[in-house]
């Protein structure tokens, strides 16, 4: 059976567009690897009162949520299931306290509420299997390292952060090499 070219061509592209839509029509599409796009709206909300935006870049503008969503299925996923859990716990506990989720406090609200959590003084019906302090202690360390880690980590977008600090930019990134005593160039890994 010999088939045209322009067939060809007809049913490939009739074959490709149907399999593009397989995924629209079965599930919401998520541009976030581990988080849901509900985690990642509190997490963006909880990092940009951790590292507000002023005269400088905040957390959001650095993309502080994606260092999150990319190092979970990278060097965190030890920390997957701290993360669900803490994240269900602090809305569970804005719910309780606010009648409102996290992300729908006023500015004001969510800084009280982490102020709250950091000493530990939440709730503690919200937080059982889960210690809020030790999981504030862990937002606001991964909150730092994303906002002034490299970039290639998936957080300071732009380089925010250097900027903000008036320093360069790191502009080698792989191997130095570095002329010894004798003339001879080693190499050294940066």
């Amino acid at each position: 059976m010999e088939v045209k070219r322009r067939e060809f061509i007809r049913q490939l592209c009739f074959a490709c567009g149907s399999i593009s839509l397989i995924p629209a029509c079965t599930s919401e599409i998520s541009t976030w690897r581990f988080l849901t796009a509900d985690e990642a709206k509190l997490i963006e909300a909880i990092t940009e009162q951790i590292i507000p935006a002023d005269q400088d870049a905040g957390a959001t503008d650095a993309r502080v949520v994606n260092f999150f969503d990319r190092q979970l299925i990278g060097y965190y996923t030890r920390h997957q299931e701290t993360y669900r859990k803490g994240l269900q716990n602090i809305e569970s506990s804005s719910l309780k306290i606010f009648h409102k989720n996290f992300v729908n406090l006023d500015w004001d609200q969510q800084t009280e509420f982490l102020e709250t959590m950091e000493t530990g003084e939440l709730p503690e019906a919200e937080w059982e299997g889960n210690e809020q302090r030790s999981f504030f202690r862990m937002l606001l360390d991964h909150s730092m390292q994303a906002f002034y880690g490299s970039p290639r980590h998936g957080g300071n977008c732009g380089y925010v952060s250097y900027k903000m600090l008036k320093i360069d930019y790191p502009h080698v990134i792989g191997q130095n090499r570095y002329p010894s005593e004798n003339g001879n160039t080693n190499l050294k890994a940066s």
